[in-house]
């Protein structure tokens, strides 16, 4: 399929070729909600913790006796009834990622392309490119593009003065090929890559 080119101040560029492979798959939900879910649990720190009964400091000696006070029966004052105690079933720390078929995370991958493609909320432009790291610079030409929230894709590195400008925009973000992902590019409404983030997009899912 064709796609036009543009230029950051919206003027065209001429036309690319996109593959039907990676752009023009069917809408799959389920995919792209066992991508998002991988992606989430991987990131969790799973550092959360609490002190059980054997990580309290304290005596473990009884109580009080046994019978004659007219109280509750109990051992030690380490168990989670009493303050400063133990948790029960409290967290501990913990790996929450899962696996995930290296297949399924390519195919997550083109159906968000497809999905952007498919709701006329991808743009291609030829360079992500600034002289200078200026983000009144970077805001005017985004008004021209008719772009609000947006995420950017570029070649194999991203140009630092158009990184740096566009870092103070909220919801906007740039990110090289390689780091592209499934959750970052369903959080934006509007998908940009370059030219040459798509040739790269295509040697890596072909």
């Amino acid at each position: 399929m064709k796609a036009d080119i543009l230029t950051l101040d919206a003027k065209k560029a001429g036309t690319v070729d996109l593959n039907e492979e990676i752009f023009g798959l069917p809408p799959r939900a389920d995919i792209l909600h066992r991508v998002v879910n991988w992606q989430l649990a991987k990131r969790r720190a799973g550092t959360h913790a609490v002190k059980f009964r054997s990580d309290v400091k304290a005596t473990g000696m009884k109580m009080y006796k046994q019978k004659g006070t007219g109280r509750a029966r109990h051992s030690t004052s380490k168990v989670n009834l009493f303050r400063g105690g133990g948790r029960a079933f409290g967290p501990i720390v913990r790996d929450h990622s899962f696996s995930l078929p290296k297949k399924i995370r390519a195919l997550g991958l083109k159906t968000a392309l497809s999905a952007k493609q498919a709701d006329g909320k991808l743009v291609v432009v030829d360079t992500a490119e600034l002289g200078d790291a200026k983000t009144s610079a970077i805001i005017a030409k985004l008004e021209k593009l008719g772009i609000k929230s947006a995420l950017f894709i570029d070649g194999a590195a991203v140009n630092e003065n158009f990184k740096r400008a566009i870092s103070n925009i909220p919801n906007v973000d740039v990110l090289p090929s390689r780091g592209a992902n499934v959750y970052d590019i369903l959080r934006r409404d509007t998908l940009v890559l370059t030219k040459a983030a798509v040739e790269a997009l295509g040697e890596r899912l072909k």
